[in-house]
């Protein structure tokens, strides 16, 4: 047996002649939630292909949220060599060093072998996110899960040209994984972009194309919601079945939770059960939302910010509204733009502590009010605030130069492509704003976007 399983969320189980070399983000979906117990796995991972992924020799991350690198799930991993990206910060390889794991840091763009038949190459990106190309048995997968290709398209399609039989993992959804429990001023709930089912087989045909891949893998995809305070977005994430709405038949498709085997290239649907969710109370997970804050808490939660004052300058302020009260966080004087955030106590005072507020937006039981702001993104408020300083470690406009610098460097002539197809972007956005995402206006803009990429 030499191929690879996809199973549970982003999680490929790679063998070589029978034994278990690699795994790809193993996270215990069905049973350790994520995104402070808001999230849990779409379906069961057999307990025999749980023991498989625990004595896999090599298991990798791509990134740090609790999707892919769980803070329980990976307990079990303490035995096994872990491998991570070369990425500008190195929180991920110092908190694990802290913690006594086996880590190595891969070097970027170079291939590495693991075994006779299976080697891998990582690719970093700005967002602190990962790319891994695996070959097995002279078979090609491109694990993107919830990266984009910044800078290093031309790079991945220079590599799959040279392989017949080549796959794409990526994250392809209606685009809950995402920030949309937003509201208006006047407390109205947003409907979120997710509402409007796009189509994601075509979304993962083009990503494919782009790169010159001739198969595509749903994948990364895999949630559900428990939280009783989340649960609503449930309506929002894409049943299985849509994954080959609008995909370009031309390109193999194999259905997610398959076995690929790169002898005979046959492929074998594996017998998984949907993970029936018992809905929780947020008390279960130490939330309470008649909890306030006290003193001490809103002196941490200031002291966070001020911390990367000097990045956010494009933010007037910030509003927490905990317990029924709210505490503002001045951060710019004279800019009229703000948000408001209501949430709990003990999972706001835990992204504080630990400095992972993306996890906060994910989860979605956050409710988020914008102030003269069109979105989150607005700025870069997300990625400076998340990314690049929460991941990252930088914290004012100077260390975010060398950051840009480190990531900019390894593309190469790729970042000045990048550039334009960045500066456009915003262009193809306006041009696609309030049309029918099922005309063929749309379809044929966002189809000339992904050429151009």
């Amino acid at each position: 047996m030499i191929g690879t399983k996809t199973i549970g969320n982003a999680t490929m189980l790679c063998y070589d002649n029978e034994v278990p070399i690699l795994t790809t983000d193993p996270w215990f979906g069905h049973k350790d939630p994520a995104y402070f117990g808001s999230w849990v796995c779409s379906h069961e991972i057999p307990e025999s292909t749980e023991k498989e992924i625990l004595n896999s020799k090599y298991v990798w991350f791509s990134h740090g949220h609790p999707d892919h690198l769980n803070p329980e799930s990976i307990k079990n991993f303490k035995k096994n060599k872990i491998l991570i990206s070369n990425h500008y910060g190195e929180r991920i390889h110092q908190d694990l060093l802290k913690e006594k794991y086996d880590v190595r840091i891969l070097p970027d763009r170079k291939w590495v072998e693991l075994s006779k038949n299976i080697s891998i190459l990582s690719i970093i990106t700005p967002n602190q996110d990962s790319i891994l190309l695996i070959n097995i048995n002279d078979t090609l997968f491109v694990n993107l899960n919830d990266a984009e290709t910044i800078n290093c398209t031309k790079y991945i399609r220079k590599i799959s040209k040279n392989f017949n039989r080549s796959f794409l993992l990526a994250l392809g959804s209606y685009g809950d994984a995402d920030m949309i429990n937003f509201y208006d001023e006047k407390r109205n709930f947003i409907v979120p972009p997710a509402a409007n089912n796009s189509y994601v087989g075509e979304h993962l045909s083009l990503v494919a194309k782009s790169l010159s891949l001739k198969g595509v893998i749903p994948f990364s995809s895999f949630h559900q919601y428990q939280r009783s305070d989340s649960i609503w977005a449930q309506k929002y994430t894409t049943p299985i079945h849509e994954y080959r709405k609008g995909f370009d038949e031309s390109l193999e498709f194999v259905e997610p939770f398959s076995f690929i085997d790169c002898s005979s290239k046959k492929v074998e649907k594996l017998l998984v059960k949907p993970l029936k969710v018992k809905i929780k109370k947020p008390e279960d997970f130490g939330d309470n939302y008649s909890d306030i804050l006290d003193v001490n808490d809103v002196k941490k939660i200031k002291f966070y910010f001020k911390k990367r004052e000097k990045l956010l300058t494009n933010l007037g302020y910030i509003i927490f509204r905990v317990g029924g009260g709210d505490n503002i966080i001045d951060l710019n004087k004279g800019i009229n733009k703000g948000v408001t955030f209501e949430l709990p106590r003990s999972s706001l005072m835990q992204a504080i502590e630990w400095e992972i507020f993306d996890d906060l937006l994910i989860g979605n039981f956050m409710k988020t009010t914008l102030h003269n702001m069109s979105s989150l993104y607005e700025g870069n408020f997300n990625q400076k605030l998340t990314k690049f300083s929460d991941n990252g470690r930088v914290f004012d406009e100077e260390n975010l130069f060398k950051y840009m610098k480190f990531y900019n460097q390894k593309s190469g002539r790729e970042y000045i492509y990048n550039m334009f197809l960045d500066k456009s972007k915003s262009v193809f956005q306006r041009l696609l704003s309030g049309q029918d995402k099922e005309s063929k206006f749309f379809r044929t803009i966002k189809s000339f976007y992904y050429r151009l990429k």
